[in-house]
């Protein structure tokens, strides 16, 4: 679980996102201290989220992968957030995979996807970094717009976890009621099919 200083959906998604700002600095998200410092930065608003332009980096690998990195001319269009539960069909939802990727996420949200196939853990330190941030920001931009940001690791027993269609795979990964990457997939899967 994220550290203590996680306590609301926003600090969830700048921890989630200070780590791939270790990754791709010094190849490290589990560097504790540095995923710390920066962190705190995105909190204080001393660092943002475009300073790592995911959208770039898509660009600079037109024939990859995002996902699992094969390199290939036949892309397929995925939407991070499947448009079957309401996903928006816009660029901040888009990446580019391959057949087989595409085949295998179906109609999953990236954190459900990623649970399903690697683990909670790998949900947390091992999802790629273009896909996270892109989906990062698209979630942030849902949640500002609904007021659910502050959602603290209290309120999900009661508001968030009743309602939520992941509780299976949340108590298969002994996650419930604490603030993990499927949180993130459960909350915009109730605003989005409200």
């Amino acid at each position: 679980m994220p550290p203590s200083a996680v306590k609301t959906v926003r600090d969830l998604m700048y921890w989630q996102y200070a780590k791939i700002i270790a990754g791709s600095s010094i190849h490290d998200k589990k560097s504790f201290g540095y995923v710390m410092d920066k962190f705190k930065k995105l909190q204080q608003e001393e660092i943002f989220w475009n300073e790592i332009r995911e959208y770039v980096k898509e660009r600079e690998q037109p024939n990859e992968c995002i996902l699992c990195g094969k390199k290939t001319s036949s892309l397929t269009l995925d939407h991070l957030f499947p448009q079957s539960l309401n996903g928006p069909n816009d660029e901040k939802n888009i990446i580019w995979i391959c057949p087989q990727c595409n085949s295998s996420k179906g109609a999953k949200r990236l954190y459900e996807f990623w649970t399903t196939n690697h683990g909670l853990k790998a949900a947390k330190y091992d999802v790629p970094r273009i896909a996270e941030g892109k989906y990062l920001k698209f979630l942030y931009e849902i949640f500002q717009h609904n007021n659910l940001l502050t959602v603290s690791k209290d309120d999900l027993k009661q508001k968030i976890c009743p309602h939520c269609d992941l509780r299976k795979l949340c108590e298969h990964e002994k996650s419930e009621y604490k603030l993990s990457p499927l949180c993130l997939d459960g909350i915009a899967t109730i605003i989005l099919n409200k």
